[in-house]
């Protein structure tokens, strides 16, 4: 049976270390903004679970929330008065928006410096080349979570399964980029398509497989190498029920196991308040220790 990965546990871990951290420093002045368009109410409880984990460790929060009849100029706007503030550290576009609204336009007016969701073009780009910059979060907690229960990275073979920008190409990057990942890459990564043919094989050769197709439970037990580690990224809502990508089954084959709910999830949260923090730090809120703010995955 597989070594269950808790993405709920190591977000606590986390996310008390940096309260930790702002309450030995005097509780400084580090804020964190957030830009909501409209009613979706998805959405609205994302925000809302970012912002009690913000509030927990002792960070301010400003969320914008504006209207579902917003216009591009509204949104991009607001955008920019919070990338111009001085006293805001940390901002999260939470997409999706609304139908008619251009988010990278919108997330092209976030400073990279400020950008701790780490998905706009500039950080990306970052990512690629492996330079400083802030980390996605869901891909940056994953390798954490890995990293935590001691599963190799270097020299196994990865595969992942889907091709979206939100995780499965940034990760398939820092799985392969000891520089983009922090030291933790250096994998020999496959990226396929959920309905590429061979996919089965593929998996069944890998020593980790991360699934991010929104096909529920696409993946299933004897696609799984015994012992190999699986990530469960991918979400579908069925009869109400949120059903990941990968079959549960596939966790009596694994050797270790992030379920979905309960594994990479959890870490997106915990990811964007470090990267926050790392923010207020190159800031000068907190003295830049190491000079890698963001960087840290």
């Amino acid at each position: 049976m597989a070594t269950i990965l808790d993405g709920r546990a190591r977000r606590d871990e986390i996310l008390e270390s940096l309260r930790a951290e702002l309450a030995a420093a005097g509780r400084p002045a580090v804020t964190f903004a957030t830009v909501l368009v409209g009613d979706d109410e998805a959405s609205i409880r994302y925000v809302g679970l970012k912002h009690r984990a913000a509030e927990h460790i002792g960070v301010t929060v400003r969320g914008v929330h504006l209207p579902e009849a917003a216009t591009q100029a509204d949104l991009e706007e607001q955008v920019a008065a919070l990338s111009a503030d001085p006293e805001v550290h940390g901002i999260l576009l939470q997409l999706p928006l609304p139908g008619g609204l251009d988010d990278s336009a919108a997330a092209a007016r976030i400073d990279p410096a400020k950008d701790v969701d780490g998905m706009t073009a500039v950080s990306l780009g970052r990512l690629v080349l492996g330079v400083p910059g802030h980390r996605p979060c869901t891909a940056a907690g994953i390798l954490d979570l890995l990293d935590r229960h001691h599963v190799q990275l270097a020299g196994r073979r990865a595969v992942v399964v889907g091709r979206g920008a939100m995780v499965a190409l940034p990760l398939a990057t820092m799985l392969a980029s000891p520089v983009a990942a922090g030291g933790r890459g250096c994998a020999a990564v496959t990226v396929l398509d959920p309905g590429a043919p061979g996919l089965a094989n593929a998996c069944r050769t890998a020593d980790l497989v991360v699934a991010d197709a929104g096909r529920p439970h696409l993946v299933r037990a004897d696609w799984i190498r015994p012992g190999a580690a699986v990530v469960d990224v991918g979400a579908s809502f069925v009869d109400g029920r949120l059903l990941g990508d990968v079959d549960p089954s596939a966790a009596g084959v694994a050797g270790a196991f992030a379920p979905n709910p309960g594994g990479a999830g959890p870490m997106t949260v915990a990811l964007l308040l470090r990267n926050t923090v790392d923010a207020a730090r190159s800031a000068g809120v907190l003295g830049d220790r190491d000079g890698l703010a963001g960087v840290r995955g």
